[in-house]
């Protein structure tokens, strides 16, 4: 638990320093920098994503799901695919990587996972934020780099579906849809972002959020329905434990916190800004289905399409706020429910589901017996 701390909060520090253009900024705004900002920003930035990749890429028998990767791996490099159920841009990268090392080498898989995931989230809060600190700040308290130990097919979607934001809000749906294809090949859930995002984009009129309502009122009593559409997506989830829902409390809490925030702040922050108003949206959905669809299986990996967001709409709104005494006791209020919610997270890090605590290293830790030794 040290180790993350001390990551964190170091790379946290690294973060405060990079300054970038905030999202909209011109052209002008970009020619007035000097190069000296822009050789600490590439410092920073370089010794943060080396440090995080490292300890991504260094990693044994981390995470909840790393035995299950290293076995779908195995089974892919012994050509049986009828056993693996991860998609085929997994599977085609996984047969390519282990043809290149000569052998299976899941460490290497891994690592590419952690180093294009990585890369996509720095990438995006670098573009897209208000603040990069902020938004890296952010990113690691609120637990999605740790998290990213697990899963890595979904958290690469993630990535992908943050970055995807920017075509959204330029309009640019064609790219959108290739970039969203692209990841559902690694993750299918990404395609929920196709319609999501889409909800998210528009100017939705009082009226209209009520007929939205009465729908999600369909989610009580169409229980059956929702639950036979997600195993037709996902025929692996029949007759398993992952068809037990349950309901998100902190992310219910999360969602809750920063829509009164940007509630308190609507209209100088989100009524005039298409992009705040997507962020505001986003929020709003992640919120209606950790309490509508508790019932549905994984339910949290759908809502972080949505929430995700936060991590650029907190800054995007700490922005906008002109009192300087206001915008300081709110960057008070947020960084210490951050840090909080961080606390709460490393505390449960070892627990069932997440299991990215004790950090283990190949460097001196052997891997874990898989099913097919077993056997």
């Amino acid at each position: 638990m040290a180790l993350y701390v001390m990551i964190a909060a170091g790379t946290a520090a690294l973060a405060a320093l990079v300054q970038t253009v905030p999202a909209g900024g011109g052209t002008e705004y970009r020619l007035s920098r000097g190069s000296r900002r822009q050789v600490r920003n590439g410092l920073c930035l370089v010794t943060i994503f080396i440090v995080l990749f490292a300890l991504a890429a260094c990693r044994m028998n981390v995470g909840n799901d790393y035995a299950k990767y290293v076995e779908f791996m195995h089974l892919i490099a012994c050509g049986a695919y009828e056993y693996v159920p991860t998609e085929a841009g997994f599977n085609l990268l996984v047969a390519v990587l282990y043809r290149l090392a000569g052998g299976e080498n899941f460490l290497l898989v891994f690592a590419v996972f952690a180093f294009f995931t990585l890369w996509l989230f720095l990438k995006t809060m670098y573009e897209q934020s208000d603040s990069f600190g902020w938004s890296f700040f952010l990113f690691m308290t609120f637990g999605f780099y740790f998290s990213t130990f697990n899963t890595v097919r979904y958290y690469l979607a993630l990535a992908l579906a943050l970055y995807s934001v920017k075509y959204v809000l330029k309009g640019e749906w064609g790219k959108f849809i290739l970039l969203v294809l692209l990841g559902s090949s690694f993750h299918k859930s990404m395609l929920v972002v196709i319609p999501l995002y889409f909800l998210a984009s528009l100017a939705w009129k009082k009226w209209q959020l009520g007929l939205m309502a009465l729908f999600c009122t369909t989610f009580f009593f169409l229980q059956d329905f929702y639950l036979k559409a997600v195993v037709f997506l996902y025929p692996s989830y029949e007759d398993t434990e992952y068809l037990e829902g349950g309901i998100s409390w902190f992310n219910i809490l999360r969602c809750l916190g920063v829509l009164v925030f940007s509630l308190l702040y609507y209209k100088q922050a989100v009524e005039g800004s298409r992009r705040n108003r997507f962020y505001f949206f986003c929020n709003l959905g992640a919120l209606v289905l950790y309490t509508c669809c508790s019932f549905l299986p994984i339910i949290t990996r759908i809502g972080y399409y949505l929430n995700v967001t936060q991590i650029l709409f907190i800054p995007a709104v700490l922005a906008k706020i002109g009192d300087k005494k206001q915008k300081r006791f709110w960057s008070v209020v947020i960084g210490l429910a951050a840090a909080g919610y961080f606390g709460l997270y490393l505390l449960r890090a070892g627990n069932d589901g997440i299991r990215v605590l004790p950090y283990q290293t190949f460097m001196f830790h052997d891997m874990v017996p898989i099913l097919s030794d077993v056997n």
